[in-house]
């Protein structure tokens, strides 16, 4: 890895990165809410399983196909997924969630004038860009590897939601960090396992997760919240 990919990854990690994850935990606090989350071993299991059973089946997946398609300035795959991914977003959260975000990256692209202007023209043209999307386009305009590239935004997604654990449940700031180093390490190890199912003429996408869509529409009703999702 040179210093200039480097420096992409750790701009696009940054929790400084003014695109709102922060603001969300993509049902942890409903789940907290509810008693299905209430400790550090509850808070670990809901977030792996969240990861690997849910994330890693399908929007990682995505993520890649989407980054190939960036590459290739493919405008019908780069629609066609974006539009697919929006599409499997079951809840209001869920999907204001996804374009809020990928708006704001689609913002820093104009601000920081990332990308080539033929490859600007095409992202300016999909509406609502969805967050893995934009985070995908920047990484391939900006020499990232597919593999540093998903592993940011993974980890991205586990930071925050170990962050959400620790408001929400709450815990302690040295609980939150062990949850994130051992599913962090499970992740490292789980990278190469993504990328050639995306390459799987047999992998069927899975977005099966009826438990975490319902209690993501109980939390556009929850009366007290601290999260956006």
């Amino acid at each position: 890895m040179n210093s200039s990919e480097l420096g992409a990854l750790l701009h696009l990690a940054s929790p400084t990165l003014p695109i709102g994850g922060f603001s969300y935990s993509q049902g942890l606090e409903a789940a907290v809410s509810h008693g299905f989350v209430s400790n550090a071993d509850e808070a670990h299991h809901w977030i792996d399983e969240h990861l690997f059973s849910v994330i890693t089946q399908s929007e990682a997946i995505i993520w890649l196909y989407l980054y190939e398609a960036w590459l290739l300035l493919d405008e019908e795959k780069i629609t066609y997924w974006n539009n697919w991914f929006w599409a499997s977003r079951e809840t209001s959260e869920f999907r204001q969630e996804t374009e809020q975000m990928g708006w704001s990256l689609l913002k820093l692209v104009k601000e920081h004038a990332w990308g080539s202007d033929q490859e600007k023209l095409l992202l300016y043209t999909i509406q609502p860009i969805t967050l893995p999307c934009a985070h995908a386009f920047i990484c391939s305009s900006q020499k990232v590897q597919a593999i540093n590239g998903l592993h940011i935004y993974l980890y991205s997604w586990l930071e925050n939601q170990v962050m959400a654990a620790v408001k929400s449940i709450p815990l302690g700031q040295v609980a939150g960090q062990k949850i994130l180093v051992a599913i962090g390490k499970k992740l490292s190890l789980h990278l190469e396992v993504v990328i050639e199912q995306s390459k799987s003429e047999k992998f069927v996408l899975n977005t099966f997760a009826h438990q975490l869509n319902i209690l993501s529409s109980r939390h556009e009703h929850q009366y007290s919240r601290l999260f956006r999702s």
